[in-house]
């Protein structure tokens, strides 16, 4: 295989759908969103997909291509888009990979740690505890457990902070010791470009996309997923704070302006994530010509 893999990352609102689509004109090139969430055909509102339009436009990958039964991770993520670049690149010299899942990132670019399988019995005690006794409850136990990775994990995604404990509790062996940082060679060029706006602009971005979504009717599509709210898919921003208002917990009004405030901190998070690479050239979304150079360099 041979071929240059463009990765667009950045936080949630910053223009990534946008610019990939007119990377992929200009090099003739197909997309792969990674997205841990615009791959399931059920979340066609609260994850920002591309519009029916956009997709005309360009050909993407991994959007609406599964359904939320199915148990979909940054492992097989990783598998799959492997064996399509295989084929991609035998066609374009340019493939365009864009998103802001810095996991499922990762996996494409660096390869995935080869972790134990689930526990399921674990998850299910790991479960009740963080019901009955909340987040602070994992980051607890996780500390006392592996106080390495705990350093290193997004203490506010219960999800990883139970997938880490699941692991340390089933193996008997810290979950970092599984992470051993090493890099999978790919034999293709990877430039990543990450997108930055100011943080004023940024935030306003995002409360005017759940402004639109509400509109659009992310509601309703909430409420119609309130019986799988179970799922890890909806364990998220944009869904969760919408399931409370559902079960009285809050208005409609303060599940809005939650969901704002949480996207605007899960904005912060992912570029706390992609920071970390060094080999991400940050740039603004608008500098189309620049960013053009810097993939043909």
């Amino acid at each position: 295989m041979s071929g240059t893999l463009i990765v667009v990352c950045g936080p949630t609102a910053s223009g990534k759908t946008k610019l990939a689509i007119q990377l992929a004109k200009y090099f003739y090139a197909e997309i792969i969103s990674a997205d841990s969430r615009q791959v399931y055909k059920e979340l066609k509102i609260g994850s920002a997909p591309p519009s029916e339009e956009e997709l005309k436009e360009v050909t993407h990958h991994f959007i609406a291509s599964r359904t939320l039964d199915e148990d979909y991770n940054a492992g097989a993520f990783e598998k799959d888009v492997l064996a399509l670049l295989d084929k991609l690149f035998q066609k374009n010299k340019y493939v365009i990979l864009v998103g802001g899942s810095g996991l499922y990132i990762d996996a494409v670019c660096n390869g995935f740690d080869k972790v134990p399988n689930s526990f399921p019995e674990i998850r299910k005690q790991l479960q009740s505890l963080y019901d009955e006794k909340g987040i602070e409850s994992l980051q607890k136990k996780l500390k006392e457990l592996d106080p390495d990775y705990f350093e290193k994990i997004d203490l506010a995604n219960p999800q990883r902070l139970m997938r880490a404990l699941e692991v340390c509790i089933g193996s008997g062996k810290p979950y970092s010791s599984f992470r051993k940082g090493i890099v999978n060679q790919r034999d293709f060029r990877i430039i990543k470009i990450g997108l930055e706006l100011p943080r004023d602009v940024l935030y306003k971005r995002i409360d005017t996309r759940v402004d639109e979504m509400v509109n659009a009717g992310l509601v309703e599509e909430a409420k119609n997923l309130l019986p799988k709210k179970h799922l890890n898919a909806l364990q998220t921003v944009g869904y969760k704070e919408f399931f409370d208002f559902f079960e009285s917990k809050t208005t409609l009004d303060e599940a809005v302006e939650l969901v704002k405030r949480n996207s605007r901190r899960y904005a912060k998070r992912q570029l706390t994530w992609f920071r970390k690479d060094k080999e991400i050239q940050w740039l603004l979304p608008d500098d189309i010509e620049k960013i053009i150079n810097v993939c043909e360099a």
